[in-house]
């Protein structure tokens, strides 16, 4: 088509040369008559007009551009051609669990909440509980007003304890990726991991106590933490021993945590977008804040005519459908809620 184009332009521009030549032939022709004779008659006679011819104007060229006009795609042609790729993937395998990375975590399927939630099994501890962690469907560590933590299964069997290297009573327990217990020990200011049923210390603070902690997707620790003089919260990630950030205030420098002293309590979970879920039992608000430390929504209980006290949330989980848990002390009953910090329902036949 191109070449089509290109020989029909230079046609056109050979016969514009020869009528322009014609042109300057004729005007040399009236030049010489002018500078004739005028009583020449003979030569004036035999001149022949030809304005008629050149009235008539070459034709004008029009060209369009070229247009492509593509043929439908065979993908199957091409898979077979130049073969495909499958989508990518990362995982891990740890006792037996296939574990994905964050960035290979898809969203599950979306499962309806129980109109009323299934009691599957009461287990015995014989003391006071302050924390549990749910090891597998089947195993669950517990730690509570003693030096002992203990390992249980669902029937209610203990299977493993551990007592902590201090003697002090543990305050919270968490479990890393590689199964590994980990747990606080106030009285030392340490965080301490059970590694081949050998205790290691792995963190220990100078003017900050540590109170609650948990594994997060990473690797890393959360844990939250109370100053011994300003009576300050915050909540430090710790990557191993090493400190890599610090969440404590808001973007208008306020507190996002309640003051803290001994006392405090504030359960710490991470949501499987990557949030960051603290019980801040202190103000009585769930605190969620993102990865970066930047507060999403706080949380303060759910207007209900059903609750005769004030919201005082503890402690705090997530679930597969990035829902957030939080136990209300007083009032007897679990709070469920989405991502997003709307209530969902209550699961309130604790008893």
């Amino acid at each position: 088509m191109k070449t089509k184009h290109l020989a029909v332009l230079n046609r056109r521009e050979i016969e514009i040369q020869q009528i322009t030549s014609e042109v300057e032939q004729s005007i040399r022709y009236l030049k010489k008559l002018e500078v004739l004779d005028p009583h020449d008659v003979s030569i004036a006679s035999t001149y022949k007009s030809r304005n008629v011819e050149f009235r008539s104007l070459p034709l004008k060229v029009k060209v369009s551009l070229l247009s492509f006009s593509p043929h439908q795609i065979n993908r199957e042609q091409l898979h077979q051609m130049f073969g495909s790729l499958s989508a990518l993937s990362i995982t891990t395998e740890e006792h037996g669990y296939i574990l994905k990375t964050p960035e290979a975590v898809s969203c599950p399927p979306v499962r309806p909440l129980l109109n009323e939630p299934e009691l599957i099994n009461t287990i015995s501890t014989a003391y006071r509980l302050y924390s549990i962690f749910c090891l597998s469907d089947e195993e669950i560590w517990i730690c509570g007003d003693d030096k002992i933590m203990k390992l249980y299964s669902l029937q209610g069997n203990r299977l493993k304890s551990f007592q902590t290297k201090s003697g002090n009573i543990p305050l919270d327990i968490a479990v890393t990726r590689s199964g590994d217990l980990v747990y606080t020990d106030p009285g030392m200011r340490t965080v301490n991991i059970v590694k081949n049923k050998q205790i290691q210390e792995v963190i220990r603070l100078q003017g900050w106590t540590p109170r609650y902690v948990c594994s997060i997707s990473s690797g890393d620790l959360l844990v939250t933490m109370v100053n011994d003089v300003e009576e300050q919260s915050k909540v430090v990630r710790y990557s191993g021993s090493t400190e890599k950030q610090a969440i404590q205030f808001d973007s208008e420098g306020k507190p996002l945590y309640s003051s803290g002293n001994f006392n405090t309590i504030k359960y710490i979970s991470e949501n499987r977008n990557l949030d960051i879920c603290v019980a801040d039992n202190g103000a009585g608000v769930v605190v969620v804040v993102n990865q970066a430390g930047k507060l999403r929504f706080r949380y303060a209980g759910h207007s209900s005519t059903t609750k005769r006290y004030s919201f005082e949330p503890v402690g705090i989980t997530t679930d597969s459908q990035f829902h957030i848990l939080t136990s209300d002390y007083y009032n007897h009953c679990i709070h469920t809620l989405d991502q997003d910090g709307h209530f969902l329902c209550y699961i309130d036949n604790c008893h």
